[in-house]
């Protein structure tokens, strides 16, 4: 939501309790099993090194679950949810370059630029299967500005309290110019990270929801309050980020939206249950 960049602990057991293979875990050895990358591996693309974690389930008609993490998360962030998921479905993550273990971007990039290095990602991993993207704040936000241009690929979408369609007039209609103390800040530090200024050097651009046809989709939007720190300024942004959830909806026309009651900003963390949930209803329903 409003990105502090404050990196979380790492799920340090993850290799010692799952083994090599999972998000988190130092492994770049990586194997392929029937044209589908299986372990951790650092894959080429366009120059840079990329870091991606598939395993689980592998079985014919599956389609393959990608999960794309938020903002200055690497994808040891999402290793619970990648195992919970992997009981029962192949399961892909991947560190976006300038996060986690994979290359810093040699320039600038833009939510575009940052899916072609996507579309080189899915086309080395996923052998042809269709995919289900599952991103979480700006992971989210760039599986729905990349869904409606790649319709014969993703086939399914889950959108976990996704940065919002209009995330920078949010801020900026939000918390004015004047405004001072702590509200400044927060004003002040997230329209930088907006512009670039962050470790992906991504610029996030305000842009209208696109349709991605009648794919299944599921938004996910927090329950509980967490701006206490700009009481001021905090109800205005908490009713316009749910607002953007309620925008997301016009990604398809089978769009579901879900509210993870007792939830922050990390509803994949604060109640996984419910993340895990959507995200196998929404592949159930992918052939």
């Amino acid at each position: 939501m409003f990105r502090m960049l404050k990196k979380t602990a790492v799920v340090a057991v993850c290799c010692s309790v799952a083994g090599a293979g999972l998000a988190g875990c130092d492994d770049d050895s990586g194997a392929f099993h029937e044209g589908l990358l299986a372990g951790t591996k650092k894959i080429n693309v366009a120059g840079y090194s990329v870091n991606v974690s598939c395993t689980g389930d592998a079985a014919e008609g599956k389609p393959v679950i990608f999960l794309m993490p938020g903002l200055g998360d690497g994808m040891d962030k999402m290793a619970a949810l990648q195992r919970t998921l992997s009981e029962k479905n192949w399961v892909c993550v991947y560190d976006r370059l300038g996060e986690g273990k994979s290359d810093k971007p040699r320039g600038p990039q833009s939510i575009a630029s940052s899916g072609k290095v996507l579309t080189a990602v899915l086309a080395r991993v996923t052998a042809g299967r269709p995919v289900v993207l599952a991103g979480h704040s700006l992971g989210g936000m760039i599986a729905a500005r990349y869904a409606p241009d790649h319709r014969d690929m993703v086939k399914g979408l889950v959108l976990m309290d996704a940065t919002t369609p209009h995330s920078v007039a949010d801020v900026t209609k939000g918390i004015p110019a004047s405004a001072t103390g702590p509200a400044a800040q927060l004003r002040a530090q997230t329209l930088a990270v907006d512009a670039g200024d962050n470790p992906e050097k991504l610029a996030i651009a305000d842009g209208e929801v696109r349709s991605a046809g009648n794919i299944p989709v599921e938004v996910i939007q927090h329950g509980k309050k967490y701006l206490a720190a700009v009481p001021v300024y905090g109800p205005r942004l908490e009713r316009d980020w749910s607002a953007g959830q309620h925008k997301w909806l016009a990604i398809s026309s089978r769009s579901r939206l879900s509210t993870a009651t007792n939830s922050q900003h990390y509803i994949y963390v604060d109640q996984p249950a419910i993340a895990v949930q959507a995200i196998q209803r929404v592949a159930a329903q992918v052939k």
